[in-house]
């Protein structure tokens, strides 16, 4: 950080109003070095302005008083400023909003200071008349701006804060586009582009959980600039994209509460989550990777797992389980997941949740006796939870309906036979926390496959209030208790699939279950989404039966295994049902993706290559090796595919060849003889050849794809 104080140029007409609005020196600091270095104005009154960002703009940063607007107010009024108030003189949507008993309503902070703070700084200002105190943490790392915020009350009253954004940034005039990512359960993570107009855009999340149709991401890209955006919150949530008076655009992205939800005692303060800017995607994905909290410090192998879910349902019988583990181990599988229907009396999904104890009728002898066999084959054992719910038909229901989120006089609304247990009670969370401990506590368990399979309605706590932000608050404090009493142990998050992905939940889980959709062809364009998020190596992907349970599709073993082959790979079948045939094809895949695994979960080393006619391409590479696998989804309209191209950044220079190409070769439409001579490695390429010219690959059937591998066998 380096802080310094720079003068305004002064006129006769300023220093006429000096005494009352203009300040004649402005202090300003600037924060990192790299494309979203920040240069920052702290005024006498009012918010930080944002003066400058990017290596060079942060360097020409001019501290000088624009020109007020014609018909405006006689004092020129910034308008790109961190987190922005409303009430004097700025017009646009205001970033911090709240009143006290209707009082109150306008913000004015002053007495800016700076601290510095592990890569960054802290800010804090105080209004003496609205009697509340403000603090901006940011931090520049890895390329990414963070930003906190914290409103404290030093007021007598209670003072209802109705908005506080995490942050905000600027972004550049002109024409941009909006990147957003879309969906639906089993279609999550699907990416719309559209052009950004004017005005202001706003997409705000009430579900309770990060959601599946509104993620708390964004990117705006144009030909100067472009900015990543994502907000570390698993609860409901708002970005906002305010068009200024000079075309800039303020972005920001906060919290969203209920009506009165965060009130604030006197002497209590409200702290935002965390929001990331980056100049690009991968920026971001990197930058959550430093925030994933490994057991040991540092992640290891992700483990080939197999989870029961679609291999069995509800229906679980010891003899067939353990079954499944001898012959799960039998195709290489190093964990084994127990799903849901372990515990209660837990036969359909309208029942037992809540009742945390193992089903004697199921597992007379507990859960041990399949841990063991599951651990005997050289597998860990991992095991469902879905603690946040509870059907009414439950042991816990009937005991304590009082329990459950609610408003009184207002029904309740199941969603999945299932009501929100308020976990704001300590007794509910309490109760929660013993359950699991005494789960855990019993047999030895490697990670947890968290779910949360609805959305929250009727959120209210005991006290009637608008609960959301607590609730969310206490899911993260239930998990950092587990992973406190348990630190070895690894936390999958699940939310109907991909309903609770986000850079908060991830500062306390390990995987990411990407969609409750196993069908590959789907799950093309949910991981292409995904991974512009997410590290790949943290994305589940399994391997499903065919025909596949949710869409009913079938598809070939190899399109199946090669869509999942570069995530975190898993199976989601019965291992029993397969042929000789399948079962042998499999144990291959499984042994070709622990060879590769290094690379292909190397984050440095991966890429993805945007979709064109239906044919996506995705990898990773070093400087010996390159790993490409290319997927054809629905039929390409054109006679021939493009050559394939992949990027100068990840390719070395020297000759290469061809090594691989998957288990077996695929049956192309058509082959010329050259072609064949590629595949088989019969064919010294060039660095030019592989990035600039490109490999004239052949058409490939819809629903089909291969792996290449290409080993350098020269360097120039």
């Amino acid at each position: 950080m380096v802080l310094s104080t720079w003068g305004r140029p002064e006129s006769p007409a300023s220093r006429a109003r000096d005494a009352f609005f203009v300040t004649k020196m402005i202090r300003s600091i600037t924060l990192g070095d790299g494309a979203l270095a920040l240069a920052l104005g702290l005024p006498e009154r009012g918010m930080p302005e944002i003066l400058g960002v990017g290596r060079d703009a942060v360097g020409a940063a001019f501290v000088a008083e624009r020109a007020r607007r014609t018909n405006g107010m006689d004092r020129a009024v910034p308008a790109a400023v961190l987190l922005p108030t409303g009430g004097m003189g700025f017009f646009g949507w205001p970033a911090i909003a709240g009143h006290r008993d209707g009082r109150d309503f306008v913000v004015e902070f002053s007495g800016w200071r700076v601290e510095d703070a592990p890569d960054g700084a802290v800010l804090s200002a105080e209004d003496a008349v609205a009697k509340l105190g403000v603090e901006i943490r940011l931090t520049s790392r890895g390329g990414a701006l963070t930003s906190a915020a914290k409103i404290a009350n030093r007021g007598e009253t209670a003072f209802v804060l109705d908005r506080c954004m995490a942050g905000s940034l600027v972004f550049p005039e002109g024409p941009a586009t909006l990147t957003r990512f879309v969906g639906m359960w089993g279609c999550e993570f699907h990416r719309v582009d559209e052009p950004l107009g004017a005005g202001l855009v706003l997409s705000e999340n009430r579900r309770g959980r990060t959601s599946h149709d509104r993620s708390p991401s964004l990117i705006l890209s144009s030909r100067r600039q472009t900015l990543a955006v994502h907000l570390g919150w698993s609860g409901n949530h708002v970005l906002s994209i305010d068009t200024l008076d000079d075309g800039r655009r303020l972005v920001h992205a906060g919290e969203l509460f209920e009506p009165g939800e965060m009130r604030l005692e006197p002497g209590r303060s409200y702290e935002s989550p965390t929001v990331y800017f980056a100049d690009e995607p991968a920026t971001l994905v990197e930058r959550v990777r430093g925030l994933i909290p490994w057991p040991g410090g540092a992640m290891r192998p992700r483990p080939v797992t197999i989870n029961t879910w679609e291999g069995n349902y509800f229906n679980h019988k010891l003899p067939s389980l353990m079954a499944q583990a001898d012959a799960a181990a039998e195709l290489g599988v190093e964990r084994f997941v127990l799903d849901d229907g372990w515990f209660g009396r837990r036969d359909a999904g309208n029942a037992s949740l809540g009742d945390w104890r193992v089903d004697r009728r199921k597992y007379p002898q507990g859960l041990r006796p399949l841990v063991e066999r599951v651990r005997a084959r050289g597998m860990e054992f991992g095991i469902w939870f879905e603690p946040e719910m509870v059907n009414p038909e439950s042991d816990l229901y009937r005991a304590h309906p009082d329990w459950a989120l609610q408003i009184a006089g207002r029904p309740l609304l199941l969603s999945r036979s299932q009501l929100v247990l308020d976990l704001s009670r300590p007794a509910v969370f309490d109760y929660l926390f013993g359950s699991i401990d005494a789960v855990l506590g019993d047999i030895s368990v490697a990670c947890i496959k968290w779910d949360m399979n609805r959305d929250l309605t009727h959120v209210a706590g005991a006290d009637g209030r608008a609960a959301t932000a607590r609730q969310t608050r206490a899911v993260y404090a239930l998990i950092d208790r587990v992973r406190a009493a348990y630190p070895d142990i690894e936390i999958e998050t699940c939310s109907s699939g991909g309903g609770r992905a986000d850079y908060g939940v991830l500062q306390r889980a390990h995987r990411i279950w990407t969609s409750d959709c196993t069908d590959a062809l789907e799950r093309l364009e949910i991981q292409r989404g995904a991974r512009m998020l997410f590290p790949p190596e943290i994305m589940g992907a399994h391997i499903s039966a065919s025909p596949n349970h949710q869409t009913h599709r079938r598809l070939s073993l190899s399109f199946r295994a090669l869509v999942a082959l570069a995530y975190h790979l898993g199976v989601e079948m019965d291992p029993r049902a397969l042929s000789d045939e399948d079962r042998s094809e499999l144990k291959e895949w499984i042994a070709l993706h622990k060879r590769l695994r290094p690379l292909l979960h190397k984050g440095a080393a991966q890429f993805a290559l945007e979709p064109y006619d239906g044919r996506y391409v995705w990898g990773a590479a070093d400087d010996d090796t390159i790993v490409a696998i290319v997927a054809q989804g629905p039929a390409m309209p054109g006679e021939q595919p493009p050559p394939l191209r992949l990027p100068a950044a990840r390719v070395a220079k020297g000759a290469w060849r061809v090594a691989l190409c998957r288990p077996e070769a695929p049956e192309f439409a058509h082959v010329s003889s050259s072609q064949r001579d590629l595949i088989a490695g019969r064919v010294d390429l060039s660095r030019e050849s592989l990035t600039s010219v490109g490999l004239p690959l052949p058409r490939l059937y819809p629903e089909s794809g291969f792996l290449l591998e290409l080993k350098r066998v020269a360097a120039t």
